[in-house]
């Protein structure tokens, strides 16, 4: 490209765009010669990825259920052929001599499941929300620094629940029950919330699975006993399937957001920033409170300048009028997140290195390392300032 190339690109980046998909150029002078080879660039970054595995896996109990007939149809329609019905619960298949081939596997591998007893019975997850809703466990991305790492055994497989109804069904029991926002009177007005992406990215194994919609359809058309939010955070774009949908304003969905350097370097198989921005924006336009979780938050090489970007970005892709708020999560990590991120990405350049960190303990004394106090406190001040110019409207929820 030629500088005046660059420069139009990059503006493109930043446009918004409208619900079908189109960018707005209004304003920007340029021929059609230079406007068309950008255009098919900005187009193909801004294609959602659609995640389809190559392995399927039905466990006994789940073939009995309604939504794993649902999760077939579109696993057939997007032409996945590898398809194991087994003879009990447990799941199996996933064997390989080294830990590599294991990871490989399991990442190209959906399990439908049905959920078990601990997930139906729901735990506060602060300080997101009230309650911690699992539709899925597991997720296909390659985020280096996984938040599920940790918490998650053996090989990382994505487990969909195909008793999806049971568990929506379940939501009633916990209406005006939670302590972390419906007791914050800065947050009531969410009302009883359900945090839907704790342990999965909904989005991201949507085309597959299509519980995320149902969900939020669930929740638009319940008479619950009280106000409900449902809460999902996701690193994809594809929301076509969801403008539509009868949300009735109950479903907050926020866009994973980062830094280029944290999210080209550190985020495989997710969506481009453009991508993620344009469907928060579209979500937006249809009526969804939206938010931004700026995660995980890292001092990288001239990060004032590119969390900047990155706000601008969000800025420009958003609609004046969105209800929109902010979550910042700094990056920290576990002794035991440290070894498994290690064995599954031995090349990675995350720093983890525990010498460079402050310790922390949780309430049972596990640890994790955060950044040092004074970096802290410089990270928070510049986003507390930068927020307020770039996105006054927003409501900033916590910084952790």
């Amino acid at each position: 490209m030629n500088d005046e190339s660059d420069r139009v690109h990059g503006q493109l980046l930043r446009a918004s765009s409208a619900r079908d998909g189109r960018h707005l150029y209004s304003g920007i002078p340029v021929s059609s010669a230079v406007l068309k080879p950008v255009m098919a660039n900005v187009a193909s970054s801004r294609r959602p990825k659609l995640w389809t595995p190559e392995h399927v896996l039905v466990t006994r109990s789940a073939a009995e259920r309604s939504h794993t007939r649902e999760i077939l149809a579109r696993v057939e329609a997007a032409g996945v052929t590898d398809v194991t019905f087994l003879r009990s619960d447990r799941i199996s298949g996933l064997g390989r001599s080294d830990e590599r081939a294991a990871y490989a596997r399991a990442k190209a591998t959906l399990a439908v499941v049905v959920s078990p007893p601990s997930a139906r019975k729901l735990e506060p997850i602060a300080p997101s929300a009230d309650w911690r809703l699992d539709l899925a466990r597991g997720c296909p991305a390659h985020c280096q620094y996984c938040y599920l790492a940790g918490s998650l055994g053996g090989p990382p497989i994505t487990r969909v629940y195909a008793d999806l109804d049971d568990i929506l069904a379940g939501m009633d029991a916990y209406v005006g029950q939670g302590t972390v926002t419906s007791a914050d009177a800065a947050r009531a007005g969410e009302g009883t919330t359900f945090e839907a992406s704790c342990y999965t990215d909904p989005l991201g194994i949507e085309p597959m699975t299509g519980s995320l919609a149902a969900a939020i359809a669930y929740v638009g058309t319940h008479s619950f006993a009280g106000p409900v939010q449902l809460r999902a955070t996701t690193k994809f774009g594809a929301v076509d399937a969801l403008l539509d949908l009868p949300h009735n304003g109950r479903t907050r969905i926020r866009a994973s957001v980062n830094a280029d350097a944290v999210a080209g370097r550190f985020e495989g198989g997710t969506d481009p920033m453009p991508v993620r921005l344009a469907g928060l924006g579209a979500l937006a336009r249809s009526g969804y409170p939206v938010g931004l979780t700026i995660a995980p938050i890292m001092p990288v090489d001239g990060w004032v300048e590119q969390y900047s970007a990155l706000l601008d970005a969000a800025a420009a892709a958003l609609p004046t009028n969105a209800d929109l708020t902010v979550e910042c999560i700094t990056h920290r990590f576990t002794p035991g997140s440290k070894e498994v991120l290690e064995s599954w990405y031995p090349r990675t350049k995350l720093e983890m290195d525990p010498d460079r960190r402050s310790r922390k303990y949780g309430k049972f004394g596990a640890v994790k390392y955060v950044y040092p106090a004074a970096e802290m406190r410089e990270l928070r001040t510049w986003f507390e300032n930068a927020l307020t110019e770039r996105l006054p409207t927003a409501r900033s929820l916590y910084w952790t």
